[in-house]
């Protein structure tokens, strides 16, 4: 007796629908999407074997090199703005909102709060490392150390920040995770530089901090 042939169905599939998605998908993150700005003073980190990883937010970036200048980084546009604010109060300058705003897209910076005006002034390709002398810093804790100052209001802001929006979600405000400070620093930086800034931040007992290195290979 002969076997039924068992009629064949189609093996085609529409992915009309699947490429819509896709397409809406990938527009979403292109629109949404911000690009990484390039470091203004790039330097060469010492290797080492430490895998742990920096957050993804919340983190003071200090970076040194070219002989000891010294660019801050926030990484929190908002933690930016802030900090500028109760830095302009300190040293009694005042910003307009059109250099908020300015300053607020700018991930770091090398100078002095009295050329910060300057520098926000300036088009991106004027921002160079060699046009900037870096941030102020020395021994003391007075206005002069301008790194201590960027440094305690920075932690100061990231916590308000912090904490409001706690409250906001009916969270408690004390449960926070404090700002992450870490130095980055050339391979080639001779100690004192480095000294400077690991007293400014103990001073304002930051005692806890990060050392960026690069991965070392076996």
């Amino acid at each position: 007796m002969g076997k039924a042939k068992v009629k064949r169905a189609s093996t085609s599939i529409d992915m009309t629908a699947m490429c819509d998605v896709s397409f809406l998908l990938l527009t979403f993150f292109v629109l949404t999407a911000t690009a990484r700005q390039p470091e203004t003073l790039t330097v060469d980190t010492a290797p080492s074997y430490s895998q742990a990883k920096l957050p993804d937010g919340n983190v003071v970036m200090i970076t040194v090199g070219d002989e000891g200048k010294v660019f801050f980084n926030m990484s929190d546009p908002n933690v930016r703005v802030q900090t500028l604010q109760q830095m302009a109060a300190i040293y009694g300058i005042e910003f307009t909102p059109e250099e908020y705003g300015k300053f607020k897209g700018l991930e770091d910076f090398g100078v002095s709060i009295k050329t910060m005006k300057t520098l926000l002034a300036a088009n991106d390709s004027e921002r160079t490392a060699e046009k900037q002398r870096g941030i102020p810093v020395d021994s003391t804790q007075n206005l002069s150390n301008e790194l201590f100052s960027w440094v305690k209001q920075a932690r100061l802001a990231s916590a308000k920040i912090l904490k409001d929006k706690a409250i906001e979600e009916g969270k408690d405000p004390d449960d926070i995770e404090l700002m992450t400070v870490a130095i980055k620093a050339d391979a080639d930086e001779k100690f004192p530089s480095l000294n400077l800034i690991i007293e400014t931040l103990r001073n304002q007992k930051q005692n806890k901090f990060s050392f960026v290195t690069g991965l070392k290979t076996d």
